[in-house]
């Protein structure tokens, strides 16, 4: 059955560097369908929705939205705002007073529950409307999904940034840790481990928050890094917890910030790195000891992305339309990998996606807990893309020495 109507796109959450490609594909995509009158793009994602500020990407020339597609971050801005069933019901009022017969929103867990939410006020309403959630997080925390648009490229910017790091390190010495965006999942810090290249390279250690982190065995293993290579680098994600769960973060900051989900502020602030330095400097007796916390530079950075995860997004973005306009069916977009390197495209409930979140399996995290497995490598090598970066080092001999033999 053909719905005749408008197309409302929206993108909620952190933005991420491919995440107008997946709305630039539903886009061109749903403009090829001729019942399709107008497609409209909501600003700042479910706020735009209730203030009815939508942008009539019915009249956007093809050749800038393939610009807007390789431009990162949110081309129609986004919100926090998490809506509570009122809050989806005045959505849907608005929706179905323009007309709007489809409903694609770009986001994460939160964004897959709104999707619901409104649907089944849709659905009570009796109302002909169809809803897809297109997968986006660069915390890669999306169950069913073999991984989310917008980690590969996010992952690819830590990895290069600890090249970096690594290559600083080995010229000057001492101890340096980067704090990597993931609050409950710890797939953007174990990202790191691509720097490595040389037997001796960082990151040394990788703390994740499916591992209780304890600050002694911390200082421990620090120590017998640095005492074998006479420097540490060391990633870390900023939402490790104790043995309670409490975030390190959490226990530390003297005003804790929160965001509009209730949860602790853990991005933007250096908290969690300068505490660990001044630590290892009074414990240790270690004097050069930097920390920098990598905040939002992960998320949008420009010409730091991966092309598979490019052409993932941008085919994200093409299967809502096609599910919505040919099988005329609601639900969540998931990818599912399927050789390597190769994936498909599935469509599930949207209860089964919302709301949820995936952790780091066993697998792929060390005995210690303070590192990552050849098993995590090989499932994140072909999601960073092609023409990978790689550090060389000199490999000529010594002369002889004459004047201090």
């Amino acid at each position: 059955m053909k719905l005749t109507g408008k197309i409302l796109i929206a993108q909620g959450g952190g933005p991420t560097a491919v995440i107008n490609q997946s709305m630039v594909g539903a886009v061109l995509e749903s403009r090829k369908f001729s019942q399709i009158t107008k497609v409209y793009g909501a600003i700042k994602g479910v706020e735009g929705i209730i203030n009815e500020n939508f942008m009539d990407l019915t009249m956007e020339t093809t050749n800038n939205l393939e610009k807007v597609a390789v431009t990162p971050s949110s081309a129609l801005l986004s919100t926090r705002v998490k809506p509570d069933e009122a809050y989806c019901k005045e959505m849907f009022h608005v929706m179905k007073a323009h007309n709007i017969r489809y409903f694609f929103y770009i986001g994460g867990n939160d964004s897959a529950d709104t999707v619901r939410i409104v649907n089944e006020s849709a659905i009570k309403a009796n109302y002909q409307f169809r809803a897809i959630h297109i997968p986006k997080t660069v915390d890669n925390d999306l169950v069913l999904n073999d991984h989310t648009p917008g980690y590969g490229s996010a992952a690819r910017f830590v990895s290069q940034a600890f090249m970096g790091a690594n290559l600083d390190n080995i010229a000057m010495g001492g101890i340096y840790i980067g704090i990597v965006m993931g609050r409950h999942a710890g797939f953007l810090a174990a990202a790191s481990v691509l720097a490595k290249k040389y037997p001796d390279d960082g990151p040394h250690l990788i703390y994740l928050p499916e591992r209780t982190f304890c600050i002694e065995n911390f200082l421990s293993d620090v120590k017998n890094i640095y005492d074998k290579h006479g420097r540490c680098v060391i990633a870390i994600s900023e939402g490790v917890c104790d043995e309670k769960g409490d975030t390190i973060i959490s226990q530390l900051s003297k005003e804790k910030e929160v965001d509009q989900h209730g949860n602790v502020q853990l991005s933007g602030t250096g908290v969690l790195g300068d505490l660990l330095s001044n630590t290892i400097k009074k414990r240790l007796n270690i004097k050069r000891v930097r920390a920098d916390t990598f905040g939002y530079l992960q998320r949008s950075f420009m010409d730091v992305v991966s092309d598979v995860d490019q052409q993932e997004a941008r085919e994200v973005g093409e299967k809502a339309a096609q599910y919505a306009l040919w099988n005329n069916v609601d639900g969540s977009i998931v990818i599912k990998r399927t050789g390597f390197y190769s994936v498909d495209y599935e469509l599930v409930n949207l209860s089964e996606v919302a709301g949820k979140t995936k952790l780091m399996p066993d697998s792929f995290i060390n005995e210690k807990g303070n590192g990552v497995t050849d098993a995590f490598k090989f499932y994140l090598r072909p999601l960073v893309g092609s023409r990978f970066p790689a550090a060389h080092r000199l490999r000529a001999p010594m002369a002889d020495k004459i004047v201090n033999v």
